[in-house]
């Protein structure tokens, strides 16, 4: 199945939503990377995948992104040095859990959505939405068929 097809349109517009509305409340922003296979490192892919998508490079260093390689069934939540220097150790890895719960019961939306929440409450508490606040990176889900991030 291409990463592209994982989602109904349904449920796109949910995730899409969720990042919506999880930033409208922080100057954070989240973002959303499916594709097929993650040959290595789940934490590295997503780490280079971090800087690929640009996510590097917003002000505050406060973005946060949801990794997925859906055949090889790894996922990974990275946030930038802004907002880890102000979370708990294990904060992404409770969030990471409660969602696995939600995955395992074929809730794969769903659980994407309340960890998009979660992260978007986070960055809310440490870094508000500020009046000269821009949305500096798109608010769409990227799919490895898309594009070419190697």
């Amino acid at each position: 199945m291409q990463p592209s097809h994982f989602f109904n349109s349904d449920q796109k517009n949910l995730i899409r939503q969720a990042i919506r509305d999880a930033e409208m409340d922080t100057s954070g922003e989240i973002r959303v990377h499916i594709e097929r296979r993650c040959k290595g490192d789940v934490l590295d892919r997503g780490a280079y995948l971090f800087e690929k998508l640009d996510m590097h490079r917003t002000a505050k260093r406060n973005g946060v992104l949801f990794y997925f390689a859906i055949d090889d069934h790894k996922f990974a939540i990275l946030g930038d040095a802004g907002i880890n220097a102000v979370t708990p150790e294990n904060f992404w890895d409770n969030i990471k859990e409660k969602m696995q719960e939600e995955f395992q019961e074929g809730r794969f939306a769903e659980g994407l959505e309340w960890g998009i929440r979660e992260a978007g409450e986070k960055l809310k508490e440490h870094f508000p939405y500020e009046d000269d606040d821009k949305n500096e990176l798109p608010d769409d889900i990227s799919f490895g068929d898309q594009q070419e991030v190697k």
